[in-house]
């Protein structure tokens, strides 16, 4: 499927995993997916969202407000707390990359965020929404497409949380992609 994906639509993939890794989550989610749609304010669709006032700052803030995140580190500085410092003491005692996750093997290699039900699902539907349009590539507006018609994922609600109106959204994605 990745094959019909345009440069746009893997870059929305690929930056959903950075995303996801960023906030500390286990899987990419269909909040990472969004957060990657929202990444390039370039982007038609981007600029689509930001028109309605949805853009990427607002999106992470309520998936972090959601789904939590890992540690934010301005807060533990407000209370004296220096992360640089406690990396390098961490690893002066047990080695560099010794808070790093690491697969059951113990490797060292950077972790594979897999795709979460939800996201898998997005990305199928994002083929059907490209079929059912008759066009041969899948594009950024395809994901997002995909994102509404699956409706369960936590991108869902955010969009929604905005007061986005699902309808109007498709018709004018629609209209931005042709």
């Amino acid at each position: 499927m990745f094959e019909r994906f345009t440069d746009g639509a893997r870059r929305v993939v690929m930056q959903a995993q950075v995303e996801a890794r960023e906030l500390g989550h286990e899987r990419v989610g269909t909040e990472h997916l969004l957060l990657g749609v929202l990444h390039d304010p370039a982007d038609p669709v981007a600029a689509l969202l930001a028109a309605d006032g949805f853009d990427h700052g607002t999106a992470r803030a309520e998936i972090l407000r959601l789904a939590g995140g890992g540690v934010d580190g301005r807060a533990l500085a407000s209370i004296g707390v220096d992360l640089d410092a406690v990396r390098a003491a961490v690893e002066s005692s047990f080695g560099e990359g010794a808070l790093e996750r690491r697969p059951a093997d113990g490797r060292r290699d950077k972790p594979r965020h897999r795709l979460s039900a939800h996201a898998r699902k997005t990305l199928e539907l994002s083929l059907r929404e490209a079929l059912r349009l008759k066009h041969k590539e899948i594009a950024t507006g395809h994901i997002l497409l995909g994102l509404i018609r699956e409706g369960q994922g936590t991108g869902a609600l955010v969009l929604s949380g905005h007061g986005l109106d699902f309808a109007k959204l498709r018709r004018d994605v629609e209209a931005v992609i042709g």
